[in-house]
């Protein structure tokens, strides 16, 4: 996981110095000043390419996780005219790599971003379908001018596309490296990719599935889903670093910390694996984390918090995520303080449980899904954004202190196979069909069936579901709504609809971050590439995110 940062002159001639705070910059110091505003995605290194003759910089800021000695960017093809720079994890480089080697009569990869080079010259713009993984990159091949861009199918990595006064083309991991440059701003679609000249870059959508568009009739099979997301998460261990997983006591993060342990022990008999969970004292997730801890025998740390520090972070929590968002906001705080603690053991990468909520239909609203056919619409519109909220928190918040977290559950072939199950194998609150005929199913059923009796303790694999923010203690959305609302007057909050046209806050807690947010990222532009995170208010939800809010939620001691 790392930071990238581009500038691509609009008609491929040199772009002119230009007036940055106040003193005359070459385009060199301007793109490396900005950058610099995301270098904490890249702690490791920092790689500048610099073609004035074009009017091309491509910058990256390195997180070290694969290939720690050899993986310096931007990477070169072997006769330096094509050159990338990329941010994330492609987790089938090894079999690529056997291919390409088959076509070369050799072929060592310097990383595992470096088949993306290989593959460009083989197969141009094709080349998407050869790679999975998370990944948002930029490639420029200077012979053409040509740019290439993509992400990755459901937007675990960020990338922001902007344009200047002058129709020069900007990318960036985060939006706070463009705002103040350009005025219009885009988050980058997943799943797409542009390719062509900076004047002309052509949009294509190269991840289409049938599951997108309409309802799926496959039958589950329990021991295919099993062995599905066992090789998920055996693609994810691919690591020269240190690396942990968070572990809040929920079936997700449970079955990947457990999964990933039985899989390394099956060559270090005495491999722990190093997790971590975070709350309040008393947290209800702490006592469900340490019974996953003991059953797995991790060496597991609960990081306690105090809500006062919590608090005291709203402002930085929102420059980090560039999100008002007030789901993704109340979720990132007590994630930052613990992403703090993680960094200071050393370990640079992270697994996690992010996903199978909206895979399986795991959240608590889903109870209410009216059909079929409105269950599976809603998963299909919980995965296309994504991007927008859990893996941009999940992201942004671990990057904030330079660490890689990782997504078993959004495995693309993980991904596919699931949401291809028909939905009334998945909805929530129906009878039984795996089981116990008079019991109503609990939220992601097939997934706690597809592992029962192995991976986890019985009372840990049909715990409710319990939504991070209100895991960590349930005082803290209590708290964090208070002191939020406290900063809006009555006055004030009647200006929403004129002061916020775009998105306008409906309580004054949300009035309260998008102000924040406002001052932090100015402009429509960056309003605009927020979206927010909200129960279906037409089945009868409450509106506010909370999982309490839900009636079906019990209480965890």
């Amino acid at each position: 996981m790392c930071g990238i940062f581009a500038i691509f002159s609009k008609n491929g001639e040199p772009i002119k110095p230009k007036m940055y705070h106040g003193s005359l910059h070459s385009l060199r110091e301007i793109a490396y000043r900005q950058s610099g505003k995301q270098r904490h995605r890249g702690p490791d290194d920092t790689g500048v390419c610099h073609i004035p003759e074009q009017g091309v910089v491509m910058i990256h800021e390195r997180l070290a996780i694969v290939g720690v000695h050899t993986g310096h960017q931007p990477l070169y093809s072997e006769n330096e005219n094509v050159i990338l720079i990329a941010n994330g994890e492609i987790y089938n480089y090894l079999e690529q790599s056997s291919e390409i080697a088959k076509l070369r009569g050799h072929y060592k990869p310097k990383s595992d971003c470096n088949v993306i080079i290989e593959l460009y010259e083989e197969f141009g713009e094709g080349l998407l379908e050869y790679i999975t993984g998370m990944f948002a990159f930029v490639l420029y091949d200077k012979r053409s001018k040509t740019i290439l861009m993509a992400r990755d199918p459901f937007g675990i990595i960020p990338m922001y596309i902007g344009e200047d006064t002058d129709g020069n083309v900007w990318v960036a991991s985060e939006m706070k490296c463009l705002v103040e440059i350009c005025p219009k701003i885009e988050a980058f679609t997943p799943g797409e990719l542009r390719f062509g000249k900076a004047d002309n870059l052509v949009r294509k959508t190269y991840f289409k599935q049938p599951w997108q568009s309409d309802i799926p009739n496959l039958n589950t099979d329990l021991n295919l889903l099993r062995t599905s997301l066992e090789n998920a998460v055996r693609s994810h261990l691919q690591c020269d670093v240190p690396f942990g997983a968070l572990l809040s006591g929920g079936v997700d993060s449970s079955l990947v910390a457990s999964i990933a342990t039985k899989i390394r022990r099956e060559r270090d008999p005495n491999f722990r694996l190093t997790t971590f969970s975070v709350g309040l004292r008393n947290a209800p997730d702490f006592k469900a984390a340490r019974l996953v801890a003991d059953y797995i025998n991790s060496d597991h740390t609960e990081v306690i918090f105090e809500i006062a520090d919590a608090l005291d972070g709203i402002r930085d929590i929102i420059y980090h995520l560039e999100t008002y968002d007030v789901t993704t906001v109340r979720c990132s705080l007590p994630m930052l303080l613990l992403a703090r603690h993680i960094k200071s053991t050393g370990i640079k990468m992270i697994l996690s449980g992010e996903g199978a909520d909206e895979i399986f239909g795991g959240y608590l609203y889903f109870f209410k899904a009216p059909n079929y056919t409105e269950f599976h619409q809603e998963l299909v519109k919980r995965v296309s954004q994504l991007c927008d909220s859990d893996c941009l928190r999940a992201n942004k918040v671990t990057m904030a202190k330079g660490i890689e977290l990782r997504v078993p559950f959004l495995d693309t072939a993980f991904v596919n196979y699931v949401m291809s199950i028909r939905p009334e194998d998945k909805i929530p609150g129906e009878l039984n069909c795996f089981g116990d005929q008079q019991k109503h199913r609990i939220e992601k059923h097939v997934l706690r069936a597809a592992f029962a009796n192995q991976y986890l303790p019985d009372e840990i694999l049909w715990r409710q579901k319990e939504q991070f923010s209100d895991g960590v203690g349930y005082d803290w959305i209590d708290n964090i709504r208070r002191v939020a609302t406290d900063h809006i007057t009555d006055n004030e909050f009647a200006t929403a609809s004129e002061r916020f046209p775009i998105n306008t806050p409906s309580t004054k807690e949300a009035y309260y971050y998008r102000c924040i947010f406002t001052e932090l990222f100015p402009g429509s532009g960056a309003a605009k590439t927020v979206k927010r995170w909200v129960p279906r208010l037409d089945w009868g939800c409450p509106e506010d995110p909370s999982g309490r809010a839900q009636a079906v939620h019990q209480v965890h001691q």
